[in-house]
């Protein structure tokens, strides 16, 4: 009882700390607003900071710092403030050449002028041929462009716009730089009185119209006009076969109808597929729970109910009443290890289920850059006694007695993986030169948490399970085992494991494809309300089928249940991993080894979460009901 309280009372402070901790971290050049806090609003030619952010490509998932191309920079260069989750994404937001002034329309201006060497032309044509993507932000918006649709009815929108285009011509790739952008920002004015003087302008749009330009320049003007509309005219496009490229830009500032509030619905909108869609998907994925769940009354109600009535009417001992002495035998295959997984996958669990607790709220909304990264970093952290308890009292159910040995397994085991396959693809980021590669400051955090706030936190609630009286089981267990006889073919523990995972995973394959879409397609996923349903859908399927699974399992006599169950619904994560596979060959168009190294390394390690979680939810359901049906019965 004591226990209980303490692990409720520390889930609060956990979650409050971890909220915090949060909130300053995210803080920061204006990326994160707090309930209650009015938005920026500028006065007529005040200034407004435009920053660049990166360079992103879907072809080779490897982000760059914007500078790592030649284009114009200030004399001086230095980074703004970023949080955990901005980092770990690669954003490394600078300043920039760019002058923009509240309500102030520039026709022209020239931001610089360039003697492009024979590298820095290849380092543009590489760019290109890899569609990577400019991206700068705004008064916290990132910048959009439109384009043209496959239907070519509507425009459509998408984040950042691209560093140039490429023609064929003949054999040969003729590559374009896009030097002049038309930065188009829209505003919505707040009259707070009659009076001019109090109208406060707020930005609601980023827009930007890149165009390849070949203006005529000489030391003291720009001869050439700024074109006034998009074209791709090659015969004035800025090639690059020239060494000298002039880049432009100009600001137009639109008035526009949309309020601060509704400023993010316009990245939103492409970032997601209709509503219908996901209406589509969960009322599917429910279908599938109703069809487990009657399949399960039917079957398991009316045999459970038939099974204990005989049971306690007679001493007929025949299906899972004939275990009854070797149901709670602890595992003989690596109890410690089963231990240690079950911790961390409530770890994994409470974190997953914070995180999202916290999105519903609107903690973590897409405008605030990085706090979704951030969000589950510090969960994790701050969620480790969880993870200490729930390994200590399963190991301690196990009659084991080296609570060192957990106790080190569980702090060290899970996060030694993730942050050793972490610390590779840091490498062949560095390599690369990718701007994904961590500063050492920023992997020297990660260790600080992890050292001195994670692992402490584990041994204290390894600590409170071991105090904690063991639970008592409601039937004896014989020293002796039982002989388990000849299974039938189709309760091969590979063959049942491999179906126990079909049914949670297809109750949330498609919006496991929207999820994959905002990882690798740098879309924004916000629609947390229809994952938070996917999420107690897959949990309630996960146990469904482990349940299910366990009575025929103890119904044939075989009561090795503790790790087939968590493997039955684990497997899971086998189909995700199939699915990553599937999906890289038909959706992603990735390039190069190192692209395929790192999306395999990232999905390998959300695979491996997976796993953790929903075996857990597997063995947890599995325990629960025998915990049931075995104290409904009479045993001498």
């Amino acid at each position: 009882m004591m226990a209980s309280c303490f692990l409720s009372l520390y889930c609060v402070v956990a979650i409050l700390l971890a909220t915090l901790c949060s909130d300053f971290l995210v803080e920061g050049h204006g990326a994160f607003y707090l309930p209650g806090v009015s938005p920026h609003t500028y006065k007529q030619f005040e200034i407004v900071t435009l920053f660049v952010s990166k360079l992103t490509s879907t072809k080779t998932q490897l982000p760059y710092d914007y500078y790592s191309l030649p284009y114009c920079s200030p004399k001086r260069t230095h980074l703004e403030n970023e949080n955990l989750g901005e980092l770990v994404s690669g954003d490394r937001i600078e300043n920039s050449v760019y002058k923009v002034e509240a309500k102030a329309n520039k026709p022209c201006e020239v931001a610089c002028r360039k003697k492009l060497t024979k590298l820095e032309r290849q380092s543009f044509e590489r760019a290109i041929e890899d569609d990577y993507q400019v991206h700068w932000i705004l008064d916290s918006l990132p910048v959009g462009t439109f384009g043209a649709s496959m239907d070519e009815l509507e425009p459509t929108f998408s984040r950042g716009f691209p560093v140039g285009f490429k023609v064929v011509s003949g054999k040969k790739n003729k590559y374009f730089l896009n030097n002049h952008i038309r930065i188009i920002i829209q505003y919505h004015d707040d009259f707070e009185s009659f009076t001019p003087e109090d109208v406060t302008t707020k930005i609601v749009g980023f827009i930007a119209e890149p165009m390849s330009v070949r203006h005529n320049y000489d030391d003291k003007s720009l001869l050439s006009s700024c074109p006034t509309s998009y074209t791709k005219d090659v015969k004035n496009a800025q090639g690059l076969d020239k060494n000298d490229v002039v880049f432009t830009y100009e600001v137009v500032w639109e008035k526009s109808d949309t309020e601060w509030s509704n400023r993010w619905d316009l990245y939103l909108t492409v970032s997601n597929p209709e509503e219908k869609v996901h209406w589509f998907s969960i009322t599917n994925a429910l279908l599938v729970i109703l069809l487990l769940t009657s399949l399960l009354a039917i079957i398991l109600i009316r045999a459970l109910y038939r099974d204990i009535a005989k049971y306690n009417e007679s001493d007929d001992d025949s299906g899972w009443k004939l275990v009854h002495a070797d149901v709670f035998r602890p595992p003989a295959d690596f109890p410690m290890l089963f231990s240690v997984f079950v911790g961390t996958g409530f770890q994994l669990g409470l974190m997953s289920l914070a995180t999202l607790s916290f999105a519903l709220l609107g903690l973590l909304s897409p405008a605030n850059r990085g706090s979704l990264g951030t969000a589950f970093i510090l969960l994790f952290v701050f969620m480790g006694s969880f993870a200490g308890y729930y390994s200590s009292s399963t190991y301690k159910m196990f009659r084991g007695i080296d609570w060192k040995q957990n106790t080190l397994l569980t702090a060290f085991l899970f996060p030694s993986v993730v942050f050793l396959v972490f610390f590779v693809l840091n490498i062949v980021m560095w390599i690369e030169g990718s701007s994904a590669a961590l500063p050492f400051s920023t992997f020297f955090t990660l260790l600080f948490l992890w050292f001195c706030v994670s692992v402490p936190l584990v041994f204290v609630g390894s600590f409170v399970g071991f105090k904690k009286e063991s639970i008592t089981f409601p039937v004896r267990t014989n020293q002796i085992p039982r002989a388990i006889p000849t299974q039938p073919w189709y309760m091969n523990p590979i063959i049942v494991c491999i179906f126990g995972g079909i049914l949670p995973f297809g109750a949330v394959s498609v919006e496991l494809y929207f999820i994959m879409s905002a990882l690798w397609l740098h879309q924004i996923y916000y629609i947390f309300g229809f994952m938070f349903v996917c999420m107690i859908i897959l949990v309630i399927t996960c146990a469904e089928t482990a349940i299910l699974l366990c009575y025929f399992q103890l119904c044939n006599e075989d009561y090795h249940w503790w790790w087939r169950s968590f493997l039955t619904s684990g497997s899971c994560a086998f189909y995700t991993i199939i699915y990553s596979i599937w999906y890289n060959l038909t959706e992603l168009n990735l390039t190069g080894f190192v692209s395929q190294f790192v999306y395999f390394g990232y999905m390998g390690l959300i695979c491996f979460t997976f796993f953790l979680v929903t075996g857990t939810i597997g063995f947890i359901s599995c325990f629960w009901f025998n915990l049931k049906i075995y104290s409904s019965i009479k045993v001498d």
